[in-house]
């Protein structure tokens, strides 16, 4: 008796939390739009999870002057501003 092995899915699972009042409002809108949570959240994010898969091109990459605006001020320039 030979043994079969199972495919492999070729699907992920993604997994998020929202509170209370967001999936209200979602199970709501997709009432009054006359689809599923699933549908809407696949269409909303089809660009992303389509167009990327082989290369991501340079402008969504960040740059390190982006990356700056997120460091915290050196205890000098405070003193200088005050």
């Amino acid at each position: 008796m030979a043994k079969y092995r199972n495919k492999k899915r070729g699907f992920q699972t993604v997994k998020f939390k929202l509170s209370r009042k967001q999936m209200k409002s979602l199970k709501n809108y997709c009432k009054a739009r006359k689809t599923t949570p699933t549908k809407l959240i696949k269409k909303n994010i089809r660009y992303y999870t389509e167009n990327f898969s082989e290369s991501m091109p340079k402008k969504f990459y960040a740059t390190s002057n982006q990356l700056d605006m997120f460091k915290e001020p050196e205890s000098q320039d405070q003193a200088e501003l005050f």
